[in-house]
Formats: structure tokens, sequence, C-alpha cells
């Protein structure tokens, strides 16, 4: 199974240099606007882009890919200390066999998923997410909100004296690329430029790297992250140091992710499909054990190096407290029946309900004590002299 869809996305990457620094149409040459065009028919056909942008460098993903290396190879008990359950793990850490990828309770997706050809199928999940994720949220939050605990404030781990200053870092100079891309689109669609920038100010923006534990469940076919679709507006990830990132195209076809050297990969999330009224689709996507893993895994084994998988991952959000529907040219009768009005807040609230997020805090417990026993063994200590060729493709 692991073997499908072995053809490789094949998307033009788009260097936003040449959009930065411009804050009105009036700046935008004819070559921009039709690379903004590019930008919205890659969005509508594919629902994902490659881009490269001059704040972030490979040497920025490097740094910040040791850190949470160092930080995800800790025991599971010493992890534990940062989960917030009582925030629907929105900051700090979301431990292994939480989250519910949720084809197990769509039975829309099931459908979906049941119409792919055999070459393009989804490998089904059989129970909760084998990944960790960490929560660290970017950027400034609303002072007001009816969404305080979407918006709760950092959680900073003990024993990383470097934690902030590169989270930050890291979280900021994505969250500058998803506003670039998020004009690029606007102005792409014959929208206004700050027409879904202006609804991210001040969102629940959150860097989420995953980490995989590739020593305790590196077996071919394994799923880290079963076939779903992302809720919030634009997701965003550096290269990261193992293979096995799927997505599908909006025809249907399963390919492998692998970023360019200095490039950004983009997926559209549900928010962006709301938005357009479902001209863009939110793209579905899976994190699974493969051939090219294994052999990722041997090499960093020969080198010494740490054999968690981790993901620099940031997800982009409209403003809790914004109106999520079809805007512009996008609301259509038949697209305004389709995707009702809802602010952001409250489709994320449900999103998360539905992927065993959002929950009482009781269930949490037990998540917690089982992902603490499968940890077990685990804890080898990460080389942080990684080599450039270690960085595979996403």
């Amino acid at each position: 199974m692991a073997s499908l869809g072995t053809e490789a996305l094949d998307v033009p990457v788009f260097d936003l240099s040449k959009l930065c620094g411009k804050t009105s149409l009036e700046q935008f040459s004819e070559d921009d606007i039709a690379m903004c065009q590019g930008v919205s028919k890659c969005l509508h056909e594919t629902g994902c882009l490659v881009v490269r942008h001059p704040r972030v460098l490979s040497t920025h993903n490097e740094q910040f890919l040791d850190t949470m290396e160092r930080y995800f190879s800790q025991p599971a008990e010493a992890k534990m200390a940062e989960a917030r359950p009582n925030l629907h793990y929105q900051v700090g850490v979301t431990p292994s066999g939480v989250e519910r990828p949720r084809i197990l309770v769509d039975t829309d997706l099931q459908d979906q998923a049941g119409t792919l050809h055999h070459e393009n199928k989804a490998t089904i999940p059989t129970g909760p997410d084998l990944k960790w994720r960490y929560m660290w949220r970017v950027g400034p939050r609303p002072e007001r909100t009816a969404f305080a605990e979407l918006n709760a404030e950092p959680v900073v781990p003990g024993g990383f004296p470097e934690w902030r200053e590169v989270m930050d870092s890291w979280g900021e100079r994505m969250l500058d690329v998803a506003n670039t891309v998020a004009a690029a689109a606007a102005a792409g669609f014959g929208l206004p430029l700050d027409a879904f920038s202006s609804l991210m100010a001040r969102g629940p923006h959150l860097l989420a790297p995953t980490g995989s534990d590739l020593e305790q469940h590196g077996r071919l076919g394994t799923v880290f992250a079963g076939y779903h679709y992302d809720l919030n507006f634009l997701t965003l990830h550096g290269r990261s140091r193992f293979p096995g990132l799927f997505v599908w195209l909006r025809d249907g076809r399963r390919v492998p992710v692998r970023v360019p050297e200095g490039c950004l990969f983009v997926q559209a999330g549900k928010q962006l499909e709301w938005l357009t009224g479902g001209y863009v689709q939110a793209g579905m996507h899976e994190v699974l054990v493969t051939e090219s893993t294994l052999k990722a895994v041997q090499d960093a084994r020969a080198a010494g190096r740490c054999l968690w998988r981790v993901s620099s991952t940031v997800f982009s959000h409209i403003q809790s407290d914004q109106v999520l529907q079809p805007t512009g040219s996008f609301a259509t009768a038949e697209a305004l029946r389709t995707y009702r009005p809802i602010r952001a807040g409250e489709q994320v609230q449900q999103e998360l309900e539905a992927i065993s997020l959002r929950k009482a805090a009781a269930a949490a417990g037990a998540a917690a004590g089982a992902g603490a026993k499968g940890e077990q063994e685990t804890r080898q200590q990460c080389d942080l002299a990684h080599s450039d060729t270690a960085a595979a493709i996403m």
C-alpha cells in the first residue's frame, strides 16, 4: 500500500520575493499579476503550492528541526508537563494516541475516500494518530474574543532556554509567507489585496510541528496521520528530514510531496474552501512510513542521528470572531447554501470535537497514560550535527 501514489508532485515554484513590500495592487507589475493568477490557478486545480520567500532560509528550518527533535526525543512522561487538554490541546503538547483521524467518524469523508481509484487510495487508519504534536501560538491575539481557549498563552517547556526565540523566529517567518500567499491568491482571484489577510489579523495562528517516533513505529505502512484535511486557512510546511507526506490533487491523484531546498509547501485548508465557496478545496493528505522513509531511517541510524520525524508546520487561521462565508464573486446563491455563515471560532470548535481534541479532560488522562507507556524505551539522544543531505522530502 505504501508503494502506491509514486508519481511526484508537479507544480511550479512561486518566488514570492517579487511581492514583498508591495501593499497595493497599483504597485504590482504585469508579471506580478500574472504570478498571482498562477497562484490562484494552482490552488484551484491542486489545492497546494510550492513557494520561495526571502525571509525563510534552509538554516532557519534546520535550527527549528534540531530543537524539536531534542524535545520529542524526551521520555513521554517528561513531555506530558506541557499538555493542556483543558484548552483542547491548542497550546502545548498533544500526546500520541489522542487525535482521531476524521475519516474514522465522518461518513462523507469515508464515501469520498471510497471513490478513489486503487492506485490513489488512502491508507485507512484503524485508531488514533500515532504522532505527537506541539502547538505554539504565533503573532498577536485579540484583546477581546469570544473564543479565549483558542487564543491561550503559549506553554514553554523547561530545559530549553532557546525555545521561545527559535519558535517565534520560525513561526513569524512562516506567518509572513502565509500573509504573502493570501495576498497573492486574493489578487489572482480578482479580490482586494487584503481580502484574506485582513481576516487573518490577530488570528489563532499556530506553529504546530508533529513528532513521529520512527524507532518505535518505523514499520512499512504505519500511519502517523490518517487521511484528512486541515481545518484552518493555509498550512505551510518546511522540509522534513524523513519522507512520508502524501497529498491528493483535485483530480484524485495521490502524490508524494518533495519540497525543494529553500522552499515551503503550502496547502489549502477548510477556511479557504469556505471563503471561496468551494472554488478552492481543502487539500487531503496523510503521513505514513514508506520505502523512502525506511531508507532515510537507515541512513540516519548509520550516522547516529535522531529517528524522530519532525514536520515544521504552521497553521494560519482566520481570526476567531470573524465570520466565514463565501466572499466577493464566490458569494453565489449555491455557495451560500453550502457554506453558511459561521464564526471562525465556532468552525474550529466543531472540527476539534470531530477529531477528539475538544473533549472533557477526563478522557485525556487515559490517553496520556497510554502514550507514555507506548514511548517506553525510546530515549535516543539526538546528534545536532545534522547535514543538509539528511533533509530529504516532506
